[in-house]
C-alpha cells in the first residue's frame, strides 16, 4: 500500500464517521435534571430535592423526651449538635414498614430548623430529566399529599414523589412537638 492509498484510506475512514455519527449537544441542548435523595415512607416511594437535605444519616442513637408526640424519637448528638429525630411515618398516622437497620434520618438544616426526618429506607441519589415530570401522582398517602408537589417515573416504570422538605418544616403540627 503507497501512502497516498494509505492516506486516502484515512480519509475515507473520517468521511464515513462524520456521516454516521451523532452531532455533539450544544451547552444548554441537555434537559433538565432534578436530582434528590430517594426514599420510602409507608410503602411508597419520594424524592427529596438536593437543595433541601443537609446529610443521610444512619439512625444515631437518643435520647427520650417525656411530653412529646410519640412520632418524637428523642434528641440525639451528632458531631456535638442536638439533633431532634422525628418518625414521619407516625407522625402521618402510619407506623414504620422498614427495619431499624434499614431507616435512614434525612437532616433538614435551614435557619429556623435542624432535624432528622426518618424514613423507612432511603434508596441514594436519584436523577431525572424534566421531561419525566408529572404534576400529579397517584397513590400518595392522604396525609402526605400537602407535601409532594409532583413527581417522577424512572426507566422501569417506578413512580416517585416530590416531597417538599421545607413544607413539613413550615406545617405548624411538625412545629409543635410537644404533648397536646
Amino acid at each position: 500500500m503507497s501512502s497516498n492509498e494509505g492516506f486516502q484510506a484515512l480519509l475515507d475512514l473520517a468521511a464515513k464517521t462524520r456521516t454516521n455519527s451523532l452531532p455533539i449537544p450544544a451547552e444548554g441542548d441537555e434537559a433538565p435534571r432534578q436530582s434528590g435523595i430517594g426514599f420510602s415512607l409507608l410503602g411508597r416511594r419520594f424524592i427529596a430535592p438536593m437543595g433541601q437535605i443537609a446529610e443521610m444519616l444512619e439512625i444515631p442513637p437518643s435520647t427520650r423526651l417525656p411530653g412529646v408526640q410519640p412520632w418524637v424519637i428523642g434528641l440525639a448528638n451528632v458531631r456535638g449538635r442536638l439533633l431532634p429525630l422525628f418518625d414521619m411515618a407516625v407522625f402521618f398516622g402510619g407506623t414504620s414498614l422498614g427495619q431499624r437497620r434499614q431507616q435512614r434520618a434525612l437532616v433538614i438544616d435551614t435557619d429556623q430548623l435542624y432535624s432528622g426526618l426518618v424514613v423507612d429506607q432511603a434508596y441514594g441519589m436519584q436523577h431525572f430529566t424534566s421531561d419525566l415530570y408529572k404534576e400529579h401522582v397517584d397513590d400518595v398517602p392522604d396525609a402526605v399529599a400537602p407535601f409532594v408537589k409532583g413527581g417522577y417515573v424512572d426507566a422501569s416504570g417506578v413512580s416517585w414523589a416530590l416531597f417538599d422538605m421545607y413544607a413539613i418544616a413550615n406545617f405548624s403540627k411538625f412545629m409543635n412537638a410537644a404533648s397536646a
